[in-house]
């Protein structure tokens, strides 16, 4: 989200909080899980910073960080009284990201890649507390030291480092691994496509793990499973249904297409749907230590899908 950038005086100003930006969205991002509210606390922090006394400011990038996580912080203590009342599971947003570089195009273009942009990993950052969650991003994501986070969030070193460890013992056992390198990932998911849209069942089984769980958001605003669906027997009829379904949207007329993600998602491997070539569906895949794909996250809700608009414009 491009705000309107000033001239004259204030130039440099916009200047030095645009060469921060990709950072700055990178950290609201994974404290909140959600680009759009992450492209929302950048705004504020846009807001304060052109509001301030900015040419006294020393250090700009860690004066900007630290409002960033701020606002994150408190907007992220908003979302919980707001997932409380969440029709069905709730997801992190996608965004997009390039398999094997550091970089996205177009909106998503400030996510770093590193494992703690997985859908999965941010799921486990969930059920971290806000101030937890900003700890570990801040020291695990981008390498922030004990004093600059103390800083940061007004805390001492001694009660950083505790935080830290609360949430390193949460995450340990949950922490997403990737033996697989990205071809191979990009090949089963090609595999996985192909499987679903041939409905052909015995390709499919061969490539889910055994604890396979398809887990939906749709948010009340369009219609996905409420639940997680879970086992092979349950996923490869509720996967299969899947393709009936779009050709039930075919035969209203509509152009539907599914296509492998040119560009991954959160760092995974991605099957996109798209009608009129707009995107309806984005199918995240998640893959075990065996290259079997463990967990589908099935993000339906059309509110949560900008972090991935800029498909729109290559589809087909």
């Amino acid at each position: 989200m491009e705000q309107d950038l000033p001239t004259g005086d204030d130039a440099r100003a916009a200047q030095v909080f645009n060469d921060h930006r990709r950072l700055l969205t990178s950290v609201a991002y994974r404290v909140l899980g959600r680009w759009s509210d992450a492209e929302d606390v950048v705004q504020d922090a846009w807001l304060r910073w052109s509001g301030s006394d900015y040419t006294s400011v020393q250090d700009p990038k860690a004066f900007l960080v630290t409002v960033t996580t701020r606002l994150a912080i408190d907007q992220l203590r908003k979302a919980q009284t707001r997932k409380e009342s969440y029709v069905g599971p709730w997801l992190p947003e996608p965004v997009l990201t390039r398999d094997g570089a550091d970089t996205a195009p177009d909106t998503a273009d400030r996510v770093v890649l590193d494992d703690t942009v997985s859908l999965a990993m941010l799921l486990v950052m969930e059920t971290l507390s806000p101030l937890e969650r900003a700890v570990f991003v801040l020291r695990e994501a981008f390498d922030y030291s004990f004093a600059e986070i103390a800083a940061m969030l007004d805390r001492t070193e001694a009660a950083v480092r505790q935080l830290l460890v609360r949430a390193r013992n949460h995450v340990q056992d949950k922490r997403p691994r990737y033996p697989l390198d990205d071809v191979k990932r990009q090949s089963i998911a090609e595999r996985f496509l192909s499987a679903c849209v041939g409905g052909d069942i015995a390709p499919l089984l061969e490539l889910l793990s055994p604890e396979i769980t398809v887990i939906s958001d749709g948010g009340g605003v369009v219609t996905a499973a409420t639940r997680p669906v879970v086992g092979l027997d349950n996923v490869s009829r509720f996967l299969l249904g899947i393709t009936q379904k779009y050709a039930k949207y075919i035969e209203k007329g509509m152009d539907i297409r599914v296509e492998i993600a040119p560009v991954g998602v959160n760092g995974d491997p991605a099957v996109i749907a798209f009608a009129d070539d707009k995107v309806l569906y984005v199918y995240t895949l998640d893959m075990d230590e065996d290259g079997r794909i463990r967990t589908v996250f099935a993000m339906a809700n059309p509110e949560k899908l900008s972090g991935v608009r800029a498909l729109e414009g290559d589809a087909g």
